[in-house]
């Protein structure tokens, strides 16, 4: 499952992951896999921000804001209507 396209927080750090695979193993939607070594994400856009990787990363090497961004949004557009938008021209920055 995708969800709206470059707008989730999720943010790698290559430098402090050890290659431990626990976040490709909490993933719920299989965007990490753990190569040479190292975690990489396969689909930025398949993330839905629950924040699983970051809270399991005993190294610090994954960042997340846990519901902002496309889930935030789609939450929204529920709620109040409409399409769903990050609404990258506030100051949130939630696109990156």
């Amino acid at each position: 499952m995708k969800y709206l396209a470059n707008v989730t927080t999720i943010r790698l750090i290559t430098d402090k992951c050890v290659g431990c695979g626990k976040c490709a193993d909490v993933c719920p939607h299989g965007v990490f896999v753990v190569e040479g070594g190292k975690a990489a994400i396969t689909d930025r856009d398949k993330c839905m921000e629950c924040g699983a990787c970051a809270t399991n990363c005993e190294f610090g090497a994954i960042e997340v804001e846990s519901g902002v961004g496309c889930a935030a949004a789609i939450i929204n557009s529920i709620i109040y209507g409409g399409e769903p938008s990050c609404d990258c021209t506030g100051s949130s920055g939630c696109c990156g």
